[in-house]
């Protein structure tokens, strides 16, 4: 039997909670028809996956009811736990329905999967299994926060999360700001939403007041925006970024 294919789904990136935003404005229509037919899901999260093929039906309807789709969520950690093997038999079954001939679509809470995200994983494990893997084009807030940045486009880095200490977060902020400099590399991180301002704070105080800092927060999304100034202008502004929304911060020393 050939198997089917692991298809890479893009989400929005408000984490589906802004009922006012036009499905058709974000994904392409042949995006949206090709979620309305899947079956099978492997999700990071179950229910923003949910979220997302409501609005998908308002506009193509899904060929089978919301109810009966199939929506496995990739494994986590236990907590306090170690992570479990990479390989291991929990990961391995979210390529079943793809091996037994089903197309399978993978899913992140926001934005493209296995981009900043532990699809990645499933995408390597498709791969070793002989599953043809298919992107499929929609946003992602890293691209498109550094297109509007204005930063160096030709050479940059995602980073990720920074640490949660504060004298630990400004030594990595810092170190970065001097990766930049030698290389003149753009760096990309994120935060958790409700801890935006603090990363504001935290890049204000650490980085130097020549060093070009740009912040992005609801792209796509209506009142989304993106600010590029050195910190020294950053820090005569007093507004406070949102708490509930995701933001995108690139800096370039």
């Amino acid at each position: 039997m050939k198997p089917g294919r692991l298809i890479l789904m893009p989400n929005t990136l408000d984490f589906g909670v802004d009922d006012s935003l036009d499905l058709r404005e974000v994904l392409p229509q042949r995006v949206i028809e090709q979620a309305a037919r899947l079956g099978h899901w492997a999700a990071e999260n179950a229910k923003t996956t949910r979220a997302l093929l409501k609005r998908v039906d308002a506009v193509s309807p899904l060929a089978q009811p919301l109810q009966a789709l199939q929506i496995a969520e990739l494994p986590r950690p236990p907590k306090g736990g170690k992570p479990a093997a990479d390989d291991s038999p929990a990961w391995r079954a979210l390529l079943a329905p793809a091996l037994a001939g089903h197309d399978v679509g993978l899913m992140s809470e926001a934005g493209l999967p296995a981009v900043a995200d532990p699809g990645a994983r499933l995408v390597a494990l498709a791969h070793e299994a002989g599953i043809e893997v298919v992107p499929l084009s929609g946003p992602s807030s890293l691209l498109l926060a550094l297109a509007a940045s204005g930063l160096n486009g030709q050479s940059f880095a995602f980073v990720g999360y920074l640490p949660v200490d504060a004298a630990a977060r400004g030594a990595r902020i810092r170190e970065l700001e001097q990766l930049s400099a030698k290389a003149q590399q753009t760096q990309l991180l994120i935060e958790t939403p409700y801890r935006n301002e603090a990363m504001r704070q935290a890049l204000v105080g650490a980085l130097k007041a020549t060093t070009r800092l740009s912040i992005s927060v609801g792209l796509t999304l209506p009142g989304g925006w993106t600010r590029t100034a050195t910190v020294a202008d950053w820090k005569r502004r007093a507004d406070a970024l949102p708490d509930r929304i995701p933001a995108v911060f690139a800096l370039l020393a």
